[in-house]
């Protein structure tokens, strides 16, 4: 059983917590953000905090990983038991591009993080990490079934890109970068295919 749950299931507390957390890191970047200001807002004691996650460390883990899990669940939504896999990938393409579009979109919470995280030890840069090789991973197999020849450079490529809109969507219109964001994804289709077949 983890820390503050029963019966293996987070306690209130906890979810309140981490809720709390994840809406002020992403808003305003983690170094900014006390544990004191996670602490009112949750309205919880500070012993509250300490009972659940050991400290801040563990908290902005626990924020990544649910944001991991989240990303995991999105792609696993937008993909289509009887899609043609080329079609899973333009699924997944779009449900990134919806993510731009949401209102408070402040790019990717893993792009964010390891810019705060600089050191490859860090805990929070292992698990950026583990997340960004899990996605390249990923992409790169659904690329690979979709025929798309070599399928690790595309599955960098895809990643490139996706990373590019990210960055772009929160600083500029959101609906141009996802547009060109998608037309990437649509010539990295056809020029990988075109690419197989010679």
């Amino acid at each position: 059983m983890s820390r503050g749950t029963r019966s293996g299931r987070p306690s209130e507390a906890r979810t309140r917590l981490l809720g709390t957390a994840t809406r002020i890191f992403y808003a305003e970047g983690i170094h900014s953000v006390g544990v004191d200001r996670i602490i009112e807002e949750a309205q919880v004691t500070r012993a509250t905090l300490y009972r659940h996650f050991t400290g801040k460390e563990e908290l902005v883990l626990a924020y990544l990983d649910q944001a991991d899990q989240g990303m995991r669940a999105q792609i696993t939504g937008a993909r289509a038991p009887d899609a043609a896999p080329e079609d899973d990938v333009r699924a997944v393409a779009r449900a990134i591009a919806n993510g731009i579009r949401s209102p408070g979109f402040r790019g990717c919470a893993f792009l964010n993080a390891v810019a705060e995280y600089p050191d490859p030890d860090h805990p929070v840069h292992r698990a950026v990490l583990a997340h960004r090789q899990w996605f390249l991973e990923t992409v790169t197999e659904l690329l690979g079934r979709a025929g798309i020849e070599p399928a690790d450079a595309a599955g960098r490529h895809f990643v490139m890109l996706r990373d590019g809109a990210m960055a772009a969507g929160c600083l500029f219109d959101p609906e141009l970068v996802c547009e060109t964001f998608l037309r990437g994804v649509e010539s990295l289709l056809t020029a990988g295919a075109a690419a197989s077949r010679t």
